[in-house]
């Protein structure tokens, strides 16, 4: 066995195609976690809930900060149990074979790099669960510059934590006491946060009271996806007060050629759309004119 490992992060994710990091962690480009502080929960969640990903958003968690800033960032993965003095002395000595220094968390902090977020499962544990405090904090800000954790679990020294510039946590609650009695069991695979599911190199979106863990390899159509929604609302928006469609032809998953074409039209000379004229509407049109099976629904 072995943490961290670059191979089985590889198999866990092979529909991811592009760069890998050093860990084998996939790499989603930057600009893409840019274009995501762009856009708001439900925008982002509709393209994944609609091909089948209907396990990667938790509500259950507080934030340090509820000032509106967002958490994103490519998730690195760790899994805890409760303490086995047994087990303990194997997995902590398999740390020890691999160099890694002072306790479980502590070993997941030091791998981080730029644009990190900390995704660990504490079970749900808060007294002695503190997964983070001030200190750890501190050292996620220094190695991911502008990242956080999600912890299903506890956090501790909250006053300091709030000090720390950019950085942005969601936890299950508060506790005084310092972490004791765990058992990392698993770093960077597969992991549970509450309801949600996530793989090493999710994206971690953090936003409106929730996490929501979007698959590596449909991040850059998650961001166009929810470009087109926020476009196809605006127009409609227009279209609803102009009394030229209904909300029921407005709310339909599948638009028809002739809304299509007159959305192209605004997108093209609306200053409002400028920003989202390179979107590629070419499933669109083949849905419009060839049929959907769900075109008789109402958009999500």
């Amino acid at each position: 066995m072995k943490f961290n490992s670059r191979e089985e992060i590889i198999e866990l994710t092979p529909q991811w195609k592009g760069k890998r990091l050093p860990d084998g962690r996939p790499y989603v480009e930057d600009r893409y976690l840019k274009a995501l502080r762009s856009l708001t929960l439900e925008e982002v969640w509709k393209p994944i809930f609609v091909k089948g990903y209907e396990s990667q958003f938790e509500g259950r968690l507080k934030t340090l900060h509820d000032d509106g800033r967002k958490l994103i960032g490519r998730a690195v993965t760790a899994n805890f149990v409760p303490t086995r003095p047994d087990l303990h002395e194997t997995m902590f000595q398999i740390g020890m074979k691999e160099g890694r220094k002072g306790n479980y968390n502590q070993w997941v902090i030091d791998s981080l790099t730029e644009g990190d977020v900390v995704v660990a499962d504490m079970y749900d544990k808060i007294y002695k669960g503190t997964f983070l405090g001030g200190n750890l904090t501190t050292a996620i800000k220094t190695k991911t510059k502008n990242g956080g954790g999600v912890i299903w679990g506890g956090i501790r020294d909250t006053e300091q934590m709030k000090k720390v510039e950019d950085v942005q946590v969601y936890y299950r609650g508060i506790d005084p006491t310092p972490i004791r009695d765990f058992i990392m069991t698993g770093f960077n695979t597969v992991t549970r946060i509450g309801n949600a599911v996530v793989l090493p190199g999710d994206i971690v979106f953090g936003a409106g009271g929730g996490v929501l863990f979007i698959p590596s390899h449909l991040v850059a159509e998650v961001v166009d996806g929810a470009s087109k929604t926020q476009v196809k609302d605006i127009f409609g928006f227009e279209m609803i007060t102009q009394n030229k469609f209904t909300t029921a032809q407005i709310d339909r998953n599948t638009w028809t050629e002739e809304m299509l074409d007159m959305l192209m039209v605004f997108i093209k000379t609306d200053e409002r759309a400028e920003k989202y004229r390179g979107l590629d509407w070419t499933l669109e049109y083949d849905l419009a004119r060839n049929g959907d099976p769900n075109d008789t629904q109402t958009a999500l």
